[in-house]
């Protein structure tokens, strides 16, 4: 059966009884269950006393069995009133209190939390020793030990954010606190401890976790910690700066094993000022920052299309920048982790595209029926990485026809240009008047389409001449002429 069932109908027979036959009981004994239950104790030696003397007067026959029944009467009143505050004490509402709450970070990165869980109910050794109480019910009890304890952390929400999820201590002991430690899930600075004890008591105080100051570090992390990037452009580095420190709060942040043709600099994420060195207060212990890197327009020697660049950023105390150089000097890992200094190890790939411009000296023809309009065009990769398969699409107008020279350009490096002949043929009967030639250039860049802009070529069918209506019309103009020179001679001479 229930402890707790057991000790209320204990309490209420106790109190029922003692109320119908005048025992001990006083009501001021449910507030200080303490003194209540020192003061039960003294009645109930001294009932116990009285029972031993009665009963060998008892026994010499010097007393009546009225007078025995009654001291053994009185002497279970006591009895039951010391049991009834014993059982009141031992059961008072039991407590766990979180003692220390130290997050910190473990070899491979990971934030962890150490809780200490202590036991400061009351019924311990404190009234133990109060009342000098050696007792087997007492002792039976184990007063001073809170059995299975549920512990999780959670977040503002009440999502669980620990791992394991939830751990179990089989008993706390009065005066042995025990720790326990956690994964954190989620990076918070402020948690809910979820505490589950004794018969579904529950505590969730909500804590703000201590730093760890003895690694005496900044600790940085970036959620995108590896890019890829286009040759010609930039990427941002999220930082978060979290102190574990007691001593130094003063830091400056360093780039090291990034190749010299890649620019960058530090920034304040709120601000967007740039920064130099910054600082950690006392309410403040997590910072903010980001890191810009700026890629060459076109691939170097030490920056190489498709091949990853590994560099970190560490967090120096200002007391320690002029003992460690970092210009033009590569570090290997191992010394990174040497330097004691905390970093963070950040990866970018840089990536290129290519880009087509397709250049016509003359987009305007004009020609006669039957002839072939010929034109030439210089493909050129202004892009950053080479252009695949340059293929060109012709729309050309009603049984026109077409000859590309040639016909598919399989590859273009950077910078590198093409000359593409292109032949259009109109038909026999083509009628006189405009047409239009649109030009269409795609290419595969690192498996992506890669568009050109546009060319339209306008071609003018003339109409071709006829010499004897020519001549006919040029010998009625000069017959006009003359014959008006004569008859103005003639009017001259009249």
């Amino acid at each position: 059966m229930n402890v707790k069932i057991i000790v209320l109908l204990i309490m209420f027979c106790v109190s029922s009884f003692a109320q119908s036959a005048g025992s001990y009981y006083n009501p001021k004994d449910d507030q200080f269950r303490l003194l209540g239950l020192k003061r039960a104790k003294e009645l109930f030696e001294s009932s116990r006393a009285e029972f031993e003397r009665q009963k060998q007067l008892k026994e010499k026959g010097m007393i009546s069995n009225r007078e025995f029944d009654k001291a053994q009467s009185s002497f279970a009143d006591a009895e039951v009133n010391y049991q009834q505050a014993l059982l009141a004490v031992l059961f008072e509402k039991q407590y766990i209190s979180v003692i220390e709450a130290m997050k910190y970070q473990s070899k491979d990165g990971q934030k962890r939390v150490r809780l200490k869980l202590a036991n400061t109910s009351g019924g311990g050794a404190e009234f133990k020793k109060l009342i000098n109480i050696d007792d087997d019910l007492f002792r039976s009890l184990q007063p001073e030990v809170i059995n299975n304890v549920y512990v999780s952390i959670l977040n503002s929400e009440n999502a669980i954010i620990s791992q394991p999820y939830e751990a179990k201590v089989e008993q706390i002991i009065y005066g042995k606190p025990v720790n326990i430690d956690f994964a954190l899930l989620q990076d918070l600075d402020a948690v809910t401890v979820n505490i589950i004890y004794g018969n579904g008591t529950q505590r969730a105080p909500k804590i703000f976790l201590q730093k760890d100051a003895s690694e005496n570090k900044v600790v940085l992390q970036s959620e995108q910690f590896s890019q890829e990037v286009d040759l010609g452009k930039s990427a941002n580095y999220g930082l978060s700066l979290e102190l574990f420190s007691g001593s130094e709060n003063t830091y400056k942040l360093e780039v090291v094993n990034l190749p010299r043709e890649i620019n960058s600099n530090f920034i304040d994420q709120q601000s967007k000022a740039r920064l130099s060195q910054f600082k950690f207060n006392e309410t403040s212990q997590t910072r903010r920052a980001a890191l810009q890197v700026f890629l060459p327009d076109r691939p170097t020697e030490n920056v190489r299309i498709d091949e990853k660049i590994t560099f970190y950023v560490l967090a120096v105390p200002v007391d320690k920048i002029g003992s460690t150089k970092f210009d033009n000097r590569t570090f290997t890992e191992n010394e990174i982790v040497k330097l004691g200094f905390g970093f963070a190890k950040l990866e970018l790939v840089p990536r290129g595209i290519g880009k087509i411009k397709v250049k016509a000296p003359q987009l305007f023809y004009s020609v006669l029926p039957g002839e072939t309009i010929e034109t030439q065009m210089q493909i050129e990769n202004e892009g950053t990485r080479r252009l695949d398969n340059i293929e060109f699409e012709i729309d050309l107008p009603l049984n026109w026809n077409k000859k590309i020279e040639p016909q598919i350009v399989e590859s273009l490096g950077i910078r590198n240009e093409k000359t593409v002949e292109f032949y259009f043929y109109p038909p026999e009967d083509v009628s006189v008047g405009k047409y239009e030639i649109r030009v269409r250039t795609t290419s595969l860049s690192d498996n992506q389409l890669i568009k050109a802009e546009d060319k339209t070529i306008t071609v003018e069918i003339k109409q071709e001449a006829n010499v004897f209506g020519t001549l006919l019309i040029i010998l009625l103009i000069l017959g006009l002429v003359a014959g008006i020179v004569i008859f103005g001679i003639k009017l001259a001479r009249k």
